[in-house]
């Protein structure tokens, strides 16, 4: 009888099981690989290069926090779909014409895209997931930032970015999408409940930064939107925005299809009326059968990438 390493192999159609297995073996690492590349790449925009020196600090820095992995704000905010929500915040947002002067005049959209990304993944990581102290630091930095931004529109309106009002258009806007995406594009949709307690548990934040009387619940949410919408514009500047969000995004070639998809994704869920007046096409069949199935991929391999390499996939 010959030894295992004198034995000749059989051949690969006499054993397929083997055959599988070893392909399963050597696509294993293969895996991991790709996703750890998909992730830093991922993390590297959002968060920035720093992002693991930051992630220590919020995750595993010893403290009270405001929320737990049980309340719904923290599901919302740590999933995948936060990155197609973030479009459509800012889409949203763009629509007060005071708070587009805002952007336009201040923030360095076009100039540094990433650093405010950022900035803001940042804000949004350290008050929801960082302790309480780290939280009301930052809050407190941001409000001195908003005490300096001020300015005039195009057409001569006086703007401020403290101002109550218009700190509650661009809460709202990011409570709405964040919940709506999330609610069509994360594994596990939350009930009506768990909706009314994360607009509630949103207001933590806000309240801090200056918002007077925020809405506490998905109806009161809807109609706080529906109450601004006089006051809403497409103007030039918003409309600019939306072409460099959504055609010119300063990405290579190679990730631009995928940031079209979560784009899109974000698209598809703005309401018809905000979408006209951005100019943005209304396609009703076209969102059912390609943005939203594209969002919903796209979310999928971002949640992917971002699992740790041996947890399983939901």
């Amino acid at each position: 009888m010959q030894s295992g390493e004198d034995a000749p192999l059989k051949p690969a159609h006499t054993c397929p099981m083997t055959a599988t297995a070893r392909l399963v073996e050597a696509a294993g690492p293969l895996q991991d690989r790709l996703r750890r590349r998909v992730a830093i790449a991922l993390r590297d925009r959002v968060a920035g290069q720093d992002n693991a020196a930051k992630a220590a600090v919020i995750w595993d820095k010893p403290g009270e926090r405001w929320f737990t992995q049980a309340d719904p704000i923290w599901r919302v905010h740590a999933d995948a779909a936060m990155f197609a929500a973030g479009i459509r915040a800012l889409l949203l947002q763009s629509l007060h014409p005071l708070a587009m002067a805002g952007v336009a005049g201040h923030s360095g959209y076009k100039g540094d895209p990433w650093g405010r990304l950022q900035r803001t993944s940042t804000f949004l990581a350290t008050t929801t997931f960082g302790t309480i102290d780290d939280a009301e630091a930052l809050i407190e930095r941001i409000r001195g930032i908003h005490v300096r931004v001020r300015g005039r529109t195009p057409d001569g309106r006086l703007y401020a970015a403290s101002d109550p009002h218009l700190l509650k258009w661009v809460h709202l806007a990011e409570a709405d999408s964040f919940l709506r995406t999330h609610q069509r594009y994360a594994v596990t949709a939350l009930i009506p409940a768990e909706a009314d307690r994360y607009v509630a548990q949103s207001c933590v934040v806000a309240t801090r930064l200056g918002v007077i009387d925020p809405p506490t619940t998905v109806a009161e949410l809807d109609a706080a939107i529906q109450s601004y919408r006089p006051e809403l514009e497409g103007t030039p500047a918003a409309r600019e925005a939306a072409r460099f969000l959504l055609l010119h995004p300063p990405l290579p070639w190679s990730a631009r299809p995928g940031y079209g998809a979560l784009a899109a994704a974000g698209v598809a869920l703005l309401p018809p009326w905000a979408r006209q007046q951005l100019a943005l096409p209304t396609m009703a069949l076209a969102d059912r059968a390609i943005a939203l199935p594209l969002g919903g991929a796209a979310t999928r391999v971002i949640r992917w990438a971002l699992q740790h390499p041996h947890e399983p996939q939901p």
